[in-house]
């Protein structure tokens, strides 16, 4: 169970990961030792699964963000893995969701441009045996970037 210290544990990393135990100490109102232990406890429980940089897209020249639903024409276990290995490989798709609804599957990417685009889903991911149609949604704006998790 986490206490109401842990929740603000976890809310401060969501904001700054480099915090030292020091400086998580003093504003959870907790020695260093203290603050590091939590952390540690915290991690070995698989509530923290790791730290890493967000960066920014366009600076990385990825000037397109879209949201693809993938609709598979055929199901099966055979099928799902290979949708699977192949989303693994490619770099552009950052992440996958298996849906309820209509679509099968939500996939987040990032592209160059619009041709860019245009061949992933042309040339990746329509050519998959199992994959029936493909729905691209382009994101013009993003109003409220991906927030910390409440805690």
């Amino acid at each position: 169970m986490l206490d109401e210290t842990d929740a603000r544990l976890l809310a401060a990393l969501q904001r700054d990961a480099h915090l030292t135990a020091q400086q998580l100490g003093e504003a959870l109102n907790l020695s260093p030792s203290q603050a590091g232990r939590r952390r540690q406890r915290l991690e070995a429980e698989g509530y923290i699964h790791g730290y890493f940089a967000r960066l920014d897209p366009v600076r990385l020249g990825l000037n397109v963000q879209g949201f693809v639903q993938v609709h598979l024409g055929t199901h099966g276990p055979d099928h799902s893995r290979s949708f699977a290995q192949l989303m693994a490989t490619r770099a552009e798709i950052v992440s996958v969701w298996t849906m309820t609804g209509d679509a099968d599957y939500l996939l987040r990417v990032y592209c160059e441009d619009l041709p860019s685009l245009n061949r992933l889903i042309h040339e990746v991911l329509l050519p998959h045996p199992a994959v029936s149609r493909v729905h691209s949604q382009i994101v013009m704006d993003q109003l409220k970037r991906d927030g910390p998790l409440p805690t």
